[in-house]
Order: structure tokens, then C-alpha cells, then sequence
């Protein structure tokens, strides 16, 4: 691609990227821009987003190379979250001053390899690594691949769980014969009657909460998580066209008004409410991110769990979730032993990932995934069976992690938990706010 082309390709794609946001969950800035280039101060150039528990679990595995590999130099450089980094991300590419290594959530790796941001990984020497695609879990390995072609290496998978008080979940009867988790729930019927014995019998205020006010990606999580227990994608065709079932729509939010209607759940609770009910006994669930067990653990006397979701609408159990992935960018100075130190770098991450793994996060690497260092984590191990039932944002040039798709979509979903949008009236409202999207021309050609 020429340098021509490539400035034309970004200034496309910043017409896409203009629609993201920030996101708590994963990280908070610590240094951002849209201009610069990379020079080669080392043999690795990585950047990632990583702050809090996770930058310093990166840390641990970036020192781990290095140590395996005492000639070989790594940069590592921590961009702001969301917008600033995937935008100056394509800048440094498209002007060829990329880095050897960055992160990407899979959720956004359609629009970066239409744009043609990065190396395919059959292009690497990865695979000669061993890096293959029997050593992932599916889900993930599919979400890496676009058109056919695998361009990121996932690193985890990081889904929407169910946390539970194990206290009030012995006294409502919900504990297992060995009291590792919960009784056997399968279905809406099964996971009502089990919110109200944590509510009733349990003795708690709340069967479960979860973060609502001001909060759409957490809103669009849960949605998201139901929905697709009946039905697929709420936009087809790479985002060019809206598929909603109506009647799924409608029994979703049915549910979910079955939730906050009779008070089992609140309909108005900020990120910090939702927090110190579960952390101090007041609620006996709690929906959110696997992301939030350190902040847990660190609870005087909180005894919880982490399970994933059991099948809600539909036979089988969903689990909304993401990865964070490892890409190598297009790199057109054809420096093979960059691109050579670049591969053994990721595979070196693949392989010490049970550390990163501490911060909440499922390996995607199987052969960590079933390590005895992973396998030793607790609750980590016991909602593995997630990564497997993975579902991720519907393909668009307008979706992924911290994009404007999830803050817009997600009010629309929160106006439903708080009663304002009827079952019925829901497939009209998200049609609405999904038409903003769906009648845009796209920045890149999406297949």
C-alpha cells in the first residue's frame, strides 16, 4: 500500500473511530496524542492500555521475556483508553512508524483489518512458533479471524459473569452438595426463583443489583447477553442492516422488566451503588465483568463466588464477553527480525498469561488455560465454561469495546429497566437509535 493510499485509509478510518469513548473497566489514561512516530529505541516497540492490577500484571510478563531473553530489548508505552489509542494507533501504521506489538479488543479487529492496519498472522513466523489454532478457545479464535484471515492473537477473554454471596446464597438453599457453587439453574423460571430466595430467604435487600445509571456499556451487556439467547445479531451485513426478531426483543425485556419491576433488582443504581450493596451483604447477586474481582477480594469478609450465567432465554447459555488480543501492524520496511523478535514476544505472553490471568481475565491459550498454575486460581477456574459460550458485539464499523454504538444503544437499554420503554415498544426504540448507525456510510469496505 502506498503512503498516499495509507494517509487516505486512516483519514477514513478516524471518521469511525470519532464514534468511541472511554471505559472504566479496562483502563484509565496515562499518556495519549494523536501525532508522533515510533522510532526503534528497542528490539520490541509494545503498546497496550493497561493500568491498575493489569499494568503491573503486564509488567511481570513483559520482565519475563526479558529475562528469557537477555539480548532482546522491550518498550513498553501505556496510551489513554478507547479513542486516543486506536486513533494514534493508525496514524503511527499509516504513516509507517508503527509498533512491533499492540492490543486490541477483538471487538474492534474488523474495522482495523479493513483498514489495513495489520499483518496477518499467517504472514509471521508465529505459527512456526507453535502459535496455532488449536491451542485457543474457539470463540476467541474466531473472533481473531476477518474474511477468513486471522490478524490478532487473543490473549484472554473477559466475560460478563454472575457473582454471588456465598453466605446468603447457603441460607436461600442455593449452594451445591459440595457448597463449590450453585444448585443446577437452567432457564428464566429457575433464575426468577433464585434471585427471590436470595431476596426472601437469603434475607438480603435486593436479590441482585448491577450498575444502571449512567452506565450503558454494563446495560448493553446484560441486553446483549439475553437477547442473544434467542435470537442473533441486532445488525447485520457488517452493520449495514437491522435484524432485530421483534418477539425475542420483547420476552428480553419482559425479563429483564421482571427483574426491576418487582424490586428484586433496582432500576436506578450507580457503578458505586451496585458495589457497596454486594460488598456489604445487601444484595446476593451481582451482574458484572469478571474485571471487578480484585476490587472484591480486597472486601474484609465478603465471602463470594463467580459462576457464569446459566441458559436465561433459549437452551443454551450465552456469556457477553470480549478479548483482549495481540496484533502485530503492518509494518512495510520488511524488517524480518522485528518482525521475528516481535512474534517471539507474543508467544512469550501466551505462555506466562496465568499471570495475567490473576487480574479476572480467562486465558485464550489452552495450554495455559489448562495449567495447573491457572487451574489453582480461584474463582477464576470455575467460570472457564464462559470463554466457551462467548458472544461478542455484532461486526461493524461502529461497534466494539468503549464505542459510541455501546453508549447509545445501552441508554436505550437502561430507559427499559427503568420501566419508560414497554416490551412492545422496545424493537421500535432500538430500530431508532440503531437507524444513526445503519443509513452512515461506512469509512472502510466492509465484507
Amino acid at each position: 500500500m502506498s503512503g498516499a493510499m495509507a494517509r487516505r485509509r486512516f483519514l477514513a478510518l478516524g471518521g469511525g473511530l470519532a464514534l468511541t469513548g472511554g471505559l472504566a473497566a479496562c483502563s484509565s489514561p496515562l499518556a495519549s496524542g494523536l501525532t508522533g512516530s515510533q522510532p526503534n529505541t528497542a528490539d520490541v516497540i509494545f503498546w497496550n492500555l493497561f493500568t491498575g492490577g493489569d499494568g503491573a500484571n503486564m509488567v511481570l510478563m513483559e520482565k519475563a521475556f526479558q529475562k528469557a531473553n537477555p539480548g532482546t530489548t522491550v518498550e513498553a508505552t501505556i496510551l489513554g483508553w478507547g479513542n486516543p489509542y486506536y486513533t494514534k494507533l493508525a496514524l503511527a501504521t499509516a504513516s509507517g512508524t508503527p509498533p512491533d506489538v499492540g492490543i486490541t479488543h477483538l471487538s474492534r479487529l474488523p474495522l482495523l483489518a479493513a483498514s489495513g492496519l495489520l499483518q496477518p498472522i499467517e504472514r509471521t513466523p508465529l505459527g512456526e512458533l507453535g502459535v496455532t489454532e488449536d491451542k485457543f478457545t474457539p470463540a476467541a479464535w474466531n473472533n481473531a479471524t476477518v474474511d477468513g484471515t486471522v490478524y490478532a492473537i487473543p490473549l484472554d477473554t473477559h466475560p460478563f459473569v454472575l457473582y454471588y454471596n456465598v453466605d446468603i446464597a447457603r441460607k436461600a438453599g442455593l449452594l451445591n452438595s459440595a457448597g463449590n457453587g450453585l444448585v443446577p439453574l437452567k432457564g428464566k423460571a429457575d433464575f426468577l426463583d433464585a434471585v427471590k430466595a436470595m431476596k426472601n430467604a437469603g434475607g438480603a435487600k435486593f436479590g441482585a443489583v448491577m450498575s444502571i445509571t449512567a452506565d450503558p456499556s454494563t446495560a448493553w451487556r446484560f441486553f446483549s447477553m439475553v437477547y442473544s439467547g434467542l435470537a442473533g445479531p441486532i445488525v447485520t451485513d457488517s452493520g449495514t442492516k437491522i435484524a432485530i426478531d421483534d418477539e425475542a426483543m420483547q420476552e428480553t425485556v419482559a425479563f429483564m422488566q421482571s427483574l426491576t419491576g418487582p424490586g428484586l433488582m433496582p432500576k436506578n443504581l450507580t457503578g458505586a451503588g451496585a458495589n457497596a450493596l454486594f460488598s456489604t451483604g445487601k444484595s446476593g447477586f451481582l451482574f458484572d465483568g469478571e474485571w471487578q474481582i480484585p476490587s472484591y477480594r480486597a472486601v474484609k469478609n465478603l465471602k463470594f463466588n463467580v459462576v457464569p450465567f446459566p441458559a436465561l432465554l433459549g437452551s443454551k447459555p450465552v456469556a457477553y464477553a470480549d478479548s483482549h488480543a495481540l496484533i502485530l501492524p503492518r509494518n512495510d520496511r520488511g524488517d524480518e527480525t522485528r518482525t521475528r523478535n516481535a512474534s517471539k514476544f507474543v508467544k512469550s505472553l501466551l505462555d506466562n498469561s496465568a499471570v495475567w490471568a490473576e487480574g479476572g481475565h480467562i486465558p485464550a491459550w489452552l495450554p495455559t488455560q489448562q495449567s495447573k498454575a491457572f487451574l489453582g486460581q480461584s474463582p477464576q477456574r470455575n467460570y472457564v465454561q464462559a470463554a466457551f459460550n462467548a458472544r461478542y458485539d455484532p461486526v461493524a464499523w461502529y461497534t466494539g469495546a468503549g464505542s459510541d454504538f455501546q453508549g447509545v444503544i445501552g441508554g436505550t437499554v437502561i430507559e427499559a429497566l427503568t420501566g419508560r420503554i414497554s416490551p412492545k415498544g422496545m424493537a421500535a426504540s432500538m430500530r431508532s437509535a440503531l437507524k444513526r448507525y445503519t443509513t452512515s456510510r461506512p469509512p472502510v469496505t466492509m465484507k
